[in-house]
């Protein structure tokens, strides 16, 4: 399976996003190549929720997981001791009151 470079993937998430009219901005650069990818949701009552990629062995495919939730200050602090360990991790964080990220969508993962 080819794997598409980070701020590629980053570039077209984005996009995809405004086309469905959800806010989202990328908080933390990452490296352009092969950084990780966070996706915070903050649905904007004070909760956040955050989604890794991760690889499914079994599935043989790539998906999103829930790697934090909580109170989004606490979110937050996890996301900054995370990119405190690594430089390369990408951040984008997403506004909506419904919690949609589009990452169950077809071909973002």
């Amino acid at each position: 399976m080819a794997r598409l470079a980070s701020g590629i993937w980053v570039s077209a998430y984005l996009m995809r996003l405004g086309q469905a009219n959800i806010p989202a901005y990328v908080t933390a650069r990452g490296d352009e190549t092969a950084g990780a990818i966070f996706v915070k949701c903050a649905t904007l009552d004070g909760q956040a929720r955050v989604w890794s990629r991760a690889y499914d062995f079994e599935a043989d495919a790539r998906v999103w997981t829930e790697w934090s939730a909580g109170p989004e200050s606490e979110v937050d602090a996890a996301i900054r001791s995370e990119r405190g360990r690594d430089r390369d991790l990408w951040v984008i964080e997403v506004e909506s009151r419904e919690g949609r990220t589009l990452l169950d969508e077809e071909g973002l993962a």
